[in-house]
């Protein structure tokens, strides 16, 4: 007699931050009386190994999105169910502030509008600095002018992604890493999903609902969802960020940012602050045809070169290469802005499937919310 197909009510593939909060949002908003049998999977030997743990840890404001954008609505909503969380839970965070500087007099009408849309999405307490009031605030920093965002912090990701997991598997929910998911075959009864482990031993199971929330995988795994049209899968640009580490006590106090490009491809080199009180500097923009996490030491050019703007004061001996991380963007070189994306069957017309593409930043700040929009969508 064959063994009895194991059936799950929903699978989350990828275990990064977002895929956690959207599990741990499944399970918190299931009825007692009917709880979910939810399973996540992941191809790493743990949760959160790609993007979730090779960023700035920093939990955003809701400041550059446009207005009614995804990205916009997401991280206001996030920054606020972030916050609570973490108190909650004990997760170390600081709400720290952050300074969008403007280091020369043409980027000070930046200022104005970068505020503006940050009214007009709802946040209002970013604040206009003078010099004067800045240099109080940031003696070694050189700018004619900033915008103050006083509800901007950091927090420590690997504790937070420790504690979403937990209460997930309080919750009965269940965690399998080293698993690649092969194939997903439409059944009456939602998906037939086929999976490969660590040693190449197959696996298949049953799942009502499938959220597809694997990050720089997500593109593959569409690809091998049977039924999906490609044309509702975009197109995935690898975009890497290197960091630089700099030695020695802090010369700030608080998060500093460029005015960020135009482009709106990234938010520029800045300077980020960790929970010991150590700076690290980055992240810069390279778009890759292959996943690659060296930092090039000849970046450090560009790196000095960028920060001396607004910390000319650098001791470029101080500075040393990091780490590296690669967003799952979906705006490629020369594209504009591209929002996050989150399919249902509305879109692709594939009842009980869920995906998520291009959730780059602010998707750490966002994820809580993520997980009310995407329990709403279920």
């Amino acid at each position: 007699m064959p063994d009895e197909i194991e059936k799950f009510d929903i699978t989350v593939v990828g275990a990064g931050v977002v895929g956690l909060a959207i599990a741990k949002t499944l399970l918190d908003k299931a009825p007692s009386s009917n709880p979910l049998k939810l399973l996540i999977l992941d191809k790493n030997v743990s949760f959160g190994e790609e993007t979730s743990s090779r960023n700035s840890e920093v939990i955003h404001a809701g400041i550059y999105y446009p207005e009614g954008s995804l990205k916009s609505q997401l991280c206001i909503r996030g920054k606020a169910l972030l916050y609570d969380y973490a108190r909650q839970r004990n997760i170390d965070f600081k709400a720290i502030g952050k300074l969008i500087v403007a280091t020369q007099r043409n980027e000070l009408a930046a200022l104005d509008r970068i505020k503006t849309n940050a009214s007009n999405n709802g946040v209002s307490d970013l604040k206009l600095i003078s010099t004067q009031e800045l240099l109080k605030m940031e003696p070694h920093v050189n700018a004619m002018g900033a915008l103050f965002s006083p509800s901007t912090g950091i927090i420590n990701c690997h504790q937070l992604m420790l504690q979403l997991l937990t209460d997930i598997e309080h919750k009965g929910g269940l965690f399998v890493a080293q698993t690649c998911v092969t194939s997903v075959c439409r059944h009456p009864q939602g998906f037939m999903v086929k999976t490969k482990g660590k040693a190449g031993e197959p696996y298949q199971f049953q799942t009502s609902h499938l959220i597809n929330a694997a990050g720089l995988g997500a593109q593959t795994l569409a690809e091998n969802i049977e039924g999906l049209s490609y044309h509702y899968t975009p197109q995935l640009h690898l975009c890497k960020g290197s960091y630089f580490g700099l030695a020695g006590k802090s010369p700030f106090q608080h998060l500093i940012y460029p005015v960020p490009d135009s482009s709106g491809a990234g938010l520029g080199i800045h300077a980020t602050l960790d929970l010991g009180g150590q700076v690290k500097f980055g992240p810069n923009t390279r778009y890759l045809s292959s996943l690659d996490y060296q930092v090039e030491e000849e970046s450090k050019v560009q790196f000095e070169k960028a920060i001396k703007r607004y910390y000319p004061g650098l001791d470029s001996t101080q500075l040393t290469p990091a780490f590296a991380g690669i967003r799952p963007k979906l705006q490629g070189p020369n594209d504009d802005f591209k929002d996050f994306v989150i399919q249902t069957e509305i879109e692709h017309g594939i009842p009980g499937l869920i995906q998520l593409f291009g959730i780059e930043s602010p998707g750490l700040t966002s994820c809580l919310a993520i997980g009310e929009k995407v329990n709403s969508l279920l």
